[in-house]
């Protein structure tokens, strides 16, 4: 399977040897094969912890920080979830990943920030946690910036994005994004609100492909009014995306994804056809 992560991290030149990742899970097959195909793919080494004693002797005996943590919810010495209680509490970024999955768990997952979680019920899933834990590793690659005059609205962008492992820019005007944009010529993505007091989301984004083309940077436009036409009129003044609050986790990271991929896949093309 040819991952657009790793095809970032192959453009950029930088490994993955370096990262601390421990892997809490004590079915040996899941443990063989997630071990297996991160190694393969990604070149990292996995500490796998298979119980709850064991988890909290790998975060003990690290002699840095871990990068990411991959846990199924219940592991034996802690049946009740304590395993990724105790890694939300040493505020270690985690992937889930679980056979055991319903709409509440979701919602608890989603209430305790998980980077993401990967249901265990296809021949797909490893695929997909490995797909995964390189889009975190090569997100921090990524810088996002977000303009909205609310306070509370950049806040949760600002939160969701961080969990994910974006390096993020906040504007709190029209005037300051294009500033920042100016000053950070790295921002390959902008999430815009449409309703801003200085210059709205639209003339904001026309201003922007004055500067820089949809080929070097994204616009997702965002807002929470229920005219159906302001996504129109955002693709219209050179958006790429747009999003109505409030948001589902889950697509919002999605959205996001699509338009960086295109941005990775647009640098290969172009390397290619330097080469």
């Amino acid at each position: 399977m040819n991952f657009l992560g790793i095809t970032g991290m192959q453009y950029s030149g930088v490994p993955f040897s370096a990262h601390r990742i421990i892997l809490a899970e004590d079915t040996n097959v899941f443990t063989q094969l997630v071990s297996t195909r991160l190694m393969d793919m990604l070149g990292v080494q996995v500490t796998i912890c298979r119980n709850f004693e064991e988890l909290q002797e790998a975060y003990d005996a690290a002699d840095g920080p871990i990068d990411l943590a991959i846990s199924n919810i219940n592991l034996p010495g802690a049946e009740n979830g304590e395993a990724l209680e105790y890694l939300i509490d040493l505020s270690v970024p985690t992937i889930v990943f679980t056979s055991t999955f319903h709409e509440a768990t979701r919602e608890k997952l989603i209430a305790k920030d998980v980077v993401d979680y990967i249901i265990k019920d296809n021949v797909f899933a490893v695929d997909m946690l490995t797909e995964s834990v390189c889009r975190f590793l090569t997100n921090s690659r990524h810088h996002v910036l977000i303009v909205d005059d609310s306070p509370t609205a950049r806040a949760l962008l600002s939160s969701r994005l961080k969990r994910y492992n974006f390096r993020v820019s906040l504007a709190e005007s029209g005037a300051k994004a294009l500033q920042l944009l100016k000053d950070n010529p790295d921002i390959g993505l902008v999430v815009t609100d449409y309703n801003m007091p200085d210059i709205d989301g639209f003339e904001l984004t026309r201003r922007i492909r004055t500067m820089r083309g949809s080929h070097e940077l994204r616009v997702i436009g965002v807002s929470s009014s229920t005219n159906r036409l302001l996504s129109a009129r955002f693709l219209k003044a050179g958006g790429n995306d747009f999003m109505l609050r409030p948001f589902i986790d889950e697509e919002f990271y999605c959205r996001v994804n699509q338009n960086l991929d295109t941005l990775v896949q647009i640098r290969m093309a172009k390397i290619g056809r330097a080469a």
